[in-house]
């Protein structure tokens, strides 16, 4: 049983937000996840840390501009998930309109696998780019650089994910993470710094007078693209994401989206006058990211950067079909790991690798996910490619950072990996033939060394108790307005309800009506059938539940036990 505790809040802080004019529950919340000061809280673009600050932003930027004076083709090579999706969707738009001769390519995950290799350099060679732009891939492709320089192609890298020990010998590299490079924000999305990238070039198209005589691109337009990528990669939000999120979102409330993301909510049966975090991560960002691990991410691409809406609504229903599928892959394959762990008791392990032969490459994250949850262990899940080596990918608990520990899984059990990379929650690895053991067992040992028996027992983070008072629809609402997600989590609450009633919805979801004191809520236990027992302690989160064109307060449920004597580990009140 998990453990339930309150996050710590910086009092001082917590009491300058107060000053500051910020509502005081909500201040007791900002001051649990970080901020010290009002300031943190704008979403305003002047917020937003200058382009000048990322490294070989302006180099980047010269590259790009000399290539679109000379007439030069351009070509993007883009990742194969939503981030990589985005990135290329806002690489393409912004450089049309500053005129360049730009086109993409997307590697087929299937065939040629992630990243710049020397295959996809020479299949990008058959469309004679003079210049190629990695988006959020690209700084671990030494030997695709070096095929792209051999035929005569410059390399522009822009990529976020972490480096390795040998750097590509592109003719420049834009990444925050890299080694001498001052950006404050670590944590940008691939999206988000080829954003950046753009917004140097602009300024130095304006420089070069390009724009003489005729408006500037408005690259603001491109926020709801950054938000969705920055949303569904599930980068940290810091106060810099925070702001691009909250500048998308605002963009798509507005009815000013692009129309492949007005597309995919349609689909999805979401207005986007409504539009938060949650669809941007668990509604638009799936539908997106099935094309990458089902068939072929230009589908999805396509679907971002066209304007025509018939266009868009076409290849969204496609992208909600792919998802569809892909829902129900997952679910059998889910199935089958749970059934080949059900004998095994987690304790006796600090990770778990896991395959099958049957499984689908492109949808072992999601079950790496699943099984970490569910575990709280790391978690590397395995398919099969057709010369027998194995592909995977991984999740990871807090406590071991998942890049990180494949590095010194590949230094102590040398042939075992043949590349790997990734962040510190999540990561990607293919291993030689037959290496599926040598590497379980390294990266069981890894783990014992890096974690500690602390990290293995799961804790539910909350907010405290929530006052009667305050479990109002108009607090639900106002922390509706705000962006949280990863490393700036929702509020969840710890509270103890009488069950008064309960009916099974949609045959595995719970609507109960609960009461706290005198207070009587309705809220909702998704997944979960019951029965509930008369008293329950809950964890929950405020919600606007929205039927029939109205909205109304609705709690929703997401962790519960029987109501034990006593009080709720670390719960105050707000």
């Amino acid at each position: 049983m998990p453990d339930v505790v309150a996050r710590p809040i910086d009092e001082t802080a917590r009491a300058r937000l107060v000053a500051g004019g910020v509502d005081p529950r909500l201040a007791r919340l900002f001051a649990a996840r970080g901020v010290t000061d009002v300031a943190q809280l704008s979403p305003a673009l002047p917020g937003l840390v200058p382009p000048e600050r990322l490294g070989h932003a302006a180099e980047a930027a010269s590259l790009l501009a000399d290539a679109i004076d000379a007439g030069q083709r351009i070509l993007i090579v883009a990742d194969y998930d939503a981030d990589g999706a985005t990135a290329c969707a806002v690489g393409l738009r912004a450089l049309r309109a500053m005129g360049a001769a730009v086109d993409f390519l997307v590697p087929d995950r299937f065939r040629f696998g992630y990243g710049l290799t020397p295959e996809i350099v020479r299949l990008a060679a058959g469309r004679s780019p003079h210049l190629l732009v990695t988006v959020d891939n690209g700084i671990a492709s030494v030997d695709g650089v070096a095929e792209a320089n051999r035929l005569g192609m410059r390399v522009l890298v822009t990529d976020h994910h972490l480096p390795g020990a040998d750097r590509p010998d592109a003719a420049c590299i834009v990444n925050p993470n890299q080694e001498g490079c001052g950006f404050p924000s670590k944590h940008l999305a691939g999206v988000g710094v080829i954003f950046y990238v753009m917004t140097a070039l602009r300024a130095e198209l304006r420089r070069r007078g390009r724009f003489a005589g005729r408006a500037e691109p408005n690259l603001g337009a491109l926020l709801d693209l950054v938000a969705l990528g920055t949303v569904a990669d599930v980068v940290r939000l810091d106060a810099n994401n925070r702001i691009l999120v909250a500048q998308g979102l605002a963009r798509i409330r507005a009815g000013e989206c692009c129309a492949g993301i007005r597309a995919l909510l349609a689909v999805a049966a979401r207005e986007p006058r409504r539009a938060g975090v949650y669809d941007l991560g668990f509604v638009v960002g799936p539908r997106l990211n099935a094309a990458g691990r089902l068939e072929d991410m230009a589908i999805g691409i396509e679907c971002l950067a066209t304007d025509d809406p018939g266009v868009a609504m076409r290849l969204a229903g496609k992208l909600d079909a792919l998802n569809r599928e892909r829902r129900e892959i997952e679910a059998g394959m889910q199935e089958s790991a749970l059934a080949m762990l059900s004998g095994v008791d987690p304790g006796e392990g600090w990770s778990l690798t896991v395959h099958r032969p049957e499984w689908h490459a492109g949808v072992v994250g999601l079950l790496a996910s699943r099984l970490k949850d569910r575990f709280h262990r790391p978690v590397f899940a395995f398919a099969a490619e057709a010369d027998g080596r194995l592909k995977g990918s991984g999740r990871s608990i807090a406590g071991l950072h998942l890049r990180d520990a494949l590095d010194l899984v590949a230094k102590r059990a040398p042939g075992v990996i043949e590349r790997f990379g990734g962040h510190a929650a999540a990561a990607g690895a293919t291993l030689a033939p037959g290496q599926l053991e040598a590497f379980g067992a390294a990266f069981e040992s890894v783990a014992r060394e890096l974690l500690s028996p602390a990290d293995l027992e799961q804790r539910i983070e909350t907010d405290g108790e929530l006052g009667p008072g305050d479990m109002t629809f108009e607090f639900a609402a106002e922390l509706r307005r705000h962006v949280w997600g990863q490393g700036f989590p929702e509020p969840r609450f710890a509270g103890r309800f009488a069950v008064e009633s309960q009916r099974v919805v949609g045959l595995s979801h719970t609507r109960l009506a609960l009461a706290l004191g005198a207070r009587r809520v309705t809220a909702m236990r998704f997944g979960e059938a019951g029965p509930f027992p008369a008293a329950i302690d809950a964890v929950y989160r405020l919600d606007v539940n929205e039927f029939n064109g109205a909205e109304t307060l609705q709690l929703v449920i997401e962790h519960w036990s029987p109501e034990k004597k006593g009080t709720v580990p670390g719960n105050r009140p707000l």
